[in-house]
């Protein structure tokens, strides 16, 4: 049997012509279609910005929109690349995987993102012109996919993921032109456009991916100390940084300080709930770290619709206390009611983190953005807050809660019907995925070092910590 195995994994998963090919011939395309469209900005064009500044009267290279935006980005940066990719590594055996293929996806993902947004935002005479603030669009759009990677973690190809990237990607793209542009939603941190859609196109396509037989993999779903304390180096920088993310594209100034403001608010909140629950919910009081590696970051998820309104502090604390309670009862019961009922192997618990935190960040955005009043914002700050200018200039913040929800509303719609399509064509079966007895198994696709190949299959990981307290990570 041990040769017919080996037969099987040659068939199933041999990447030497696959995936050089879909790298290379995507990175070409990306190559001519960049050569065709993309430009620089007048911020980052040498005559441009010479004629900006006569035109605006300005004196000093300082006020280049690149000081204004670099810091974010290069925080929203780390979260997507360390982040995403180090939140993942919890698995034993998996750890290349998560953040190799995160940094591949994520590689690939913002480049195909410059130009789907660009094509949607930023075209002018057939040109898409970009500036530091696209980088910035292009990571946010990337970000729904790290979530949704974390569905079918350990799960599919490499191949499958890029494919995966490019749908979802596009999809992102339309989602979040529907949301911004014809709704006229704000989302300053993506509770509705990244999380919401991320993780239900994510839990969608794990649904349709669904693998029967994964029990045997138990052994391998479970996680060392060592990678347990790999997946808390994510959670950290994601914890730090997220005030950065939600305010990264909000106004300059007041609304960008109080998102930031706020998301620190909700943040540090989750955290004290999130230990307490835990705590509570195991028979003798001890914390478990699936939780702490990922409720404690709930609350950057909730507050993201509303950071930039005139949410106030104690609310945000309000929204960590609740979403940190909210994702550890997730991981506890509803993760194991997903998988045994529903059929859904949520490897990461996404539903936990970003699906249902999501929901409630839309929720509490068409709230406060329903309850906004002049005498809080003031006129020149309710008009400027909502951008009711224009064609939008006779919406009040009632109607304006309307479409947040509406928003909301679309947001699940596309991610649902997206990962449907996309689980769909995923599951055709040239496309290298492991056979169920190699998920969660690095060596299937990468070169392991001191892990000779046959010996995998006889070595049985005494150490592996039993996944009833891990449970589906």
């Amino acid at each position: 049997s041990a040769m017919v195995r080996t037969n099987l994994m040659a068939r199933n998963t041999d990447m030497r012509w696959r995936l050089p090919l879909v790298c290379l011939v995507w990175e070409i395309a990306m190559i001519i279609l960049f050569g065709i469209f993309v430009r620089f900005n007048p911020e980052s064009d040498a005559a441009g910005w010479e004629k900006e500044k006569h035109l605006k009267n300005i004196t000093s290279d300082a006020e280049n929109d690149f000081y204004f935006r670099y810091p974010s980005f290069q925080d929203v940066h780390v979260m997507i690349f360390v982040g995403f990719g180090f939140l993942m590594t919890f698995l034993q055996r998996y750890g290349f995987g998560a953040v190799g293929f995160n940094f591949l996806l994520a590689a690939f993902g913002i480049q195909w993102a410059l130009l789907m947004q660009g094509w949607f935002h930023t075209l002018e005479n057939g040109k898409i012109l970009i500036g530091v603030q696209s980088l910035i669009g292009a990571d946010f759009c990337v970000a729904s996919v790290c979530i949704a990677f974390g569905a079918v973690l350990g799960k599919v190809s490499p191949v499958q993921l890029l494919i995966m990237t490019l749908f979802q990607v596009t999809l992102f793209s339309v989602n979040e032109y529907i949301l911004l542009d014809l709704l006229h939603v704000k989302d300053a941190g993506g509770s509705m456009t990244i999380h919401t859609f991320g993780a239900y196109f994510g839990l969608t396509v794990t649904a349709v991916l669904y693998r029967p037989h994964l029990d045997q993999t138990k052994d391998k779903q479970g996680s060392h100390y060592h990678s347990d304390l790999f997946s808390m180096i994510g959670t950290l920088f994601l914890w730090m940084y997220w005030p950065s993310f939600n305010s990264a594209i909000s106004d300059h100034g007041d609304a960008q300080h109080r998102a930031a403001i706020n998301t620190y608010c909700s943040l540090a909140s989750c955290v004290l709930t999130t230990v307490a629950f835990s705590s509570l919910l195991q028979k003798k009081g001890k914390l478990n770290m699936v939780h702490i590696q990922n409720a404690t970051l709930a609350g950057g998820v909730a507050v993201g619709t509303a950071a930039e309104m005139m949410l106030t502090p104690y609310a945000s604390l309000i929204i960590g206390f609740i979403c940190g309670i909210v994702s550890t009862v997730g991981f506890v019961y509803f993760t194991p009611f997903l998988e045994s009922k529903l059929r859904i192997q949520d490897t990461c618990g996404i539903h936990n983190l970003h699906g249902m935190p999501g929901l409630i960040g839309s929720i509490v955005g068409a709230v406060t953005a329903a309850a906004a009043t002049e005498g809080v914002y003031g006129k020149e700050g309710l008009i400027r807050a909502f951008d009711f200018t224009e064609e939008f200039a006779g919406r009040t913040p009632s109607v304006q809660g309307g479409y947040q929800a509406a928003g909301m509303a679309v947001s699940l719609g596309m991610g649902l019907a997206g990962g449907a399509v996309v689980g769909g064509i995923l599951k055709l079966p040239f496309f290298g995925d492991p056979i169920d007895e190699n998920c969660f198994e690095d060596n299937v696709y990468w070169e392991v070092p001191g892990d000779e190949e046959s010996s995998l299959y006889c070595m049985h990981d005494s150490n592996a910590k039993p996944v009833t307290d891990h449970q589906s990570a």
